[in-house]
């Protein structure tokens, strides 16, 4: 049987952590990170136990909350829902003339078909979206993003890639290309089982 290899510091602490959490080595947290005080915690209160992961996953997890309260508050500002955005985004993606059935739109965004029925009604009564039947197959219904659904999601989406972009000014441009990827493959790692 092979010998394992010894990979702690010599303070006992495991080598992935000797340089501080998930930091390449010479770079330093920024001040206020408060993963990387949980993470000393850790490392302080239990040495042996390799906390790595927290400092990616907590990091997304924190990172997923303050997200949450911006996109809230741009979508406010347009007096647009989560869902309201996540359908009217939905249609315009679709391309000319900005249309899909309902049961396109349930599976492309994992809902159930009384969900997205609901939702359609919601936003059909608001103008923002209308509906017709199929004219070769009168069982299938087409939902259509009005002018107004098209104005709403646009101005929305604007105003949110504006903010984001503000946000993502904290990580150097040739940095953020990598994040992207290395966030890819993570995604990929959940989403495919």
């Amino acid at each position: 049987m092979p010998q394992r290899q010894d990979t702690s510091a010599p303070d006992g602490v495991p080598a992935a952590l000797s340089t501080g959490p998930c930091v390449p080595t010479g770079e330093t947290t920024p001040a206020g990170d408060a993963t990387a005080q949980v993470m000393e915690a850790w490392q302080r209160e239990r040495p042996g136990v390799d906390a790595t992961p927290l400092a990616v996953f907590s990091r997304v997890a924190r990172l997923a909350k303050h997200l949450d309260q911006v996109r809230k508050a741009v979508l406010d500002r347009h007096n647009l829902q989560y869902w309201e955005f996540d359908v009217l985004a939905e249609l315009r993606r679709a391309g000319e003339p900005y249309e899909l059935t309902p049961g396109q739109m349930a599976s492309a965004m994992l809902v159930s078909s009384g969900t997205m029925t609901n939702r359609i009604d919601r936003l059909e009564t608001a103008g923002l979206v209308t509906r017709h039947a199929d004219q070769q197959d009168g069982r299938v219904t087409w939902v259509r993003a009005t002018a107004a659904g098209l104005a709403a999601i646009d101005a929305a989406m604007d105003d949110l890639l504006q903010r984001e972009t503000e946000l993502l000014a904290a990580i150097p441009a040739e940095a953020r290309s990598q994040l992207a990827l290395h966030l890819s493959h993570l995604l990929v790692g959940f989403e495919s089982h």
